[in-house]
């Protein structure tokens, strides 16, 4: 029989104690759904920069043993939504703490300095981090990892000086590419002055049928390297998405304002691809390679010869959020930001749609030089958007400060209600297809385009179409199918891979009994019933989201959307998940 254990560390006290939590295993496979249990059972009226405020890391039964289970699941209270935070990463960082023998790590308490944690298997130690003090995600990584040796594959975690201001849009790097980025998890690291984690561990499950283990390790493995789904990820990666979009009307440019970029084939992926790709990486475990990586070359001094080359991770939703979104035509300038993006340790995508919201507050009077510290602030103007992320970082007036404060906080306070394009609070993802995928970022628990891909049923929608009841419940059943995914943490890249029946069948391989698929279903609607009470609990109302105007006047790829309509089909989900909150919790 297989256990699970929990690593609680209290950075206050130092101290550090295991459990076991096979049954939270056995309940909720592992990964989101045993990360939504651990997160109902601390207080809805938790402060999340409070030190009792709790983060989770989990894995779950497939990470570091099946391919493109690569996956962590952090779950936290979000400082940017006020309720349930939840963000996933690969990279090494799953193998690595299946290294240690835990399951779970669970981060509480406030360091009395900035600090940062190493835990190497048994080990975990607290050391001072005084001298990365507003150091970069990418700078922490280059001397922790000169400093902290191992001995076994590592991963490592850290924010950058974002989340030590403890911004609520702040991020956290994992490895060298890979991120927790969305919903705050850097701001609630900084609080508890929590600079990095150093993991890393030898200890790995054993296999007691290696025959039937291996038989189904291929499989899987060969239906990776040969799918042409999976291949697409590989070439281009998601920034194919960006001239098919445009092309049917769903890339948001110029802060929603139109879905259709003039510039598009500047930006596409096969643009980048032609001038800037020069790296390819997978995260461990995984076969497919869909990092893309840039090289961006810039002169030391325009008068002499010499250069430096940055490398520069990139995808689909962060040349949307820098790129089309801000009206931004080209591949160097949408680099530049993205470097300084990385180094300041934001989300790409709220920081993005924040200065598309600040830009169209300008325009509209909202705010004005006073405000900007002289800036005139125009769509396509990449150097004056550079200098905002700059006058950010460094604070420069109250304005800027409140700027990696996100953009419902912003449009809340100095006004351009309508031109704040979040849901939930979080700032939207980049597909303008039409009313799934406005209710996919309404609706989803994590209030991202990758809860339910509300833009795939739009999509569909335009070839063959449904009604809006069909749609809402094929939103609902993904949602609620992709907890599953979500607790094995396979990568949603394999999401067509992992069928029922593949999932069943690789934990009769792993012999972890008692699964059937109307377990795997009932799990699933569970699950996805408690992140919708614990965000209940923490005082969200699905029925109160605000739909923003912009979204009713511009023209996606499935035409206008209506708040009438928006409204009713977010009432048609809500009686969907109260149905489940009363039947199964």
């Amino acid at each position: 029989m297989r256990t699970y254990k929990m690593l609680e560390v209290d950075l206050k006290s130092g101290e550090f104690k295991t459990s076991d939590i096979t049954p939270l295993f056995e309940k909720y496979l592992g990964g989101t759904g045993v990360a939504t249990a651990l997160f109902g059972e601390v207080p809805p009226e938790n402060d999340p920069y409070s030190p009792s405020a709790p983060i989770f890391f989990v894995i779950g039964p497939f990470s570091g043993v099946y391919p493109v289970a690569t996956k962590t699941i952090a779950v936290f209270k979000s400082p940017l939504t006020g309720n349930l935070g939840e963000s996933h990463a690969g990279g090494r960082l799953a193998m690595a703490i299946q290294g240690t023998g835990f399951h779970v790590l669970k981060i509480v308490g406030k360091a009395p300095v900035l600090s940062y944690l190493v835990i190497n298997e048994d080990s975990v130690v607290i050391k001072r981090a005084n001298s990365l003090k507003g150091m970069s995600a990418l700078a922490t990584e280059r001397v922790l990892r000169d400093r902290e040796d191992a001995g076994f594959k590592r991963s490592m975690i850290r924010i950058g000086p974002a989340g030590e201001r403890l911004s609520p849009i702040a991020g956290v790097t994992v490895d060298s590419s890979r991120h927790f980025g969305r919903l705050g998890l850097g701001g609630v690291m900084g609080s508890k002055n929590l600079k990095a984690v150093v993991i890393s561990g030898g200890k790995y499950w054993s296999i007691s049928n290696p025959a039937q283990f291996n038989t189904f390790y291929k499989k899987i493995y060969e239906s990776v390297v040969k799918s042409p789904a999976m291949k697409k990820y590989h070439d281009l990666g998601t920034s194919m998405n960006v001239l098919p979009l445009s092309q049917i009307n769903g890339l948001p440019t110029r802060n929603f304002s139109q879905g259709f970029f003039e510039s598009g084939k500047e930006i596409s992926g096969e643009k980048f691809a032609e001038k800037h790709l020069c790296q390819q990486i997978a995260c461990a475990h995984c076969q497919v390679g869909c990092i893309h990586v840039a090289s961006l070359r810039e002169a030391f001094d325009p008068t002499e010869h010499m250069y430096k080359t940055f490398k520069v991770s990139y995808d689909h939703e962060l040349i949307y959020a820098l790129g089309s979104n801000l009206s931004i035509q080209s591949t160097e300038e949408i680099l530049r930001l993205l470097l300084l993006v990385e180094k300041q340790g934001w989300d790409a995508i709220s920081i993005g749609v924040t200065l598309a919201w600040a830009i169209d507050a300008f325009k509209a009077g909202f705010i004005g030089t006073k405000e900007t510290n002289g800036l005139v602030l125009n769509f396509g103007d990449a150097a004056v958007c550079e200098k905002m992320l700059h006058h950010t970082a460094d604070g420069k007036t109250e304005f800027f400060s409140d700027l990696e404060k996100g953009a419902d906080f912003c449009s809340a306070k100095y006004g351009g209600k309508e031109f704040a394009i979040a849901f939930g609070k979080n700032e939207a993802a980049g597909y303008m297809t039409g009313l799934y995928a406005f209710l996919g970022y309404a609706t989803g628990v994590r209030h991202s385009h990758l809860d339910a891909a509300g833009y795939s049923i739009d999509q569909g929608n335009l070839t063959k179409p449904q009604s809006d009841e069909d749609s809402t419940k094929a939103l609902y059943k993904e949602s609620v199918w992709r907890m599953i995914l979500n607790s094995l943490t396979i990568c949603l890249f394999a999401r067509n891979i992992y069928t029922k029946e593949v999932i069943l069948e690789g934990l009769d391989a792993l012999e972890i009994p008692g699964w059937t698929e109307d377990k795997l279903l009932t799990t699933a609607k569970r699950i996805h019933a408690l992140k919708h009470l614990c965000k209940q609990k923490c005082g969200f109302k699905l029925d109160q989201i605000p739909f923003p105007d912009r979204l009713t006047k511009v023209f996606t790829s499935a035409g206008k959307v209506s708040e009438d309509r928006f409204r009713q089909q977010i009432n048609f989900f809500q009686q969907l998940v109260d149905d489940d909150i009363k039947t199964l919790l």
